[in-house]
């Protein structure tokens, strides 16, 4: 029988080897939601951003250069390269719709792992109507 305050020689160190055990996998997950947490942020400022380039470039006088301009503004307002790295914007307009692409890499929280992005907007190029004219 063991008195009290005494332990096992058994279980000396078991908690150590637990901690060992348990840490890393605590770790593992910390920065698996660190990572997603930095690619959702990143997807929703250059969504964000192909949506600005493409209603500039939709304008009844825009152009591709203006929405690749909007595009790169509102990226640099949101932070810039401390959100979105490597950002290449193109943009492309058609008599009746321009379409704005941004691509680029979030950052990364895990060394060496970088993820993609590529978002597109599309907005419908603004027409001058005759006033008082119906569809």
């Amino acid at each position: 029988m063991r008195r009290a305050g005494q332990q096992a020689l058994t279980d000396r160190g078991s908690v150590t080897i637990e901690h060992l055990i348990v840490l890393p996998a605590l770790f593992a997950l910390l920065f698996l939601g660190v990572q997603g947490a930095l690619y959702y942020h990143a997807r929703t400022v250059a969504i964000a951003a192909a949506q600005e380039g493409a209603r500039a470039a939709a304008a009844e006088n825009g152009h591709e250069a203006d929405g690749t301009r909007a595009a790169i503004a509102f990226i640099a307002e949101a932070g810039g390269s401390g959100v979105i790295q490597n950002v290449t914007t193109t943009a492309a307009r058609t008599p009746t719709t321009a379409t704005v692409t941004v691509t680029g890499t979030s950052l990364s929280a895990i060394v060496g792992w970088h993820l993609r992005i590529a978002q597109s907007a599309t907005a419908p190029v603004e027409r001058p109507t005759k006033a008082g004219a119906r569809p």
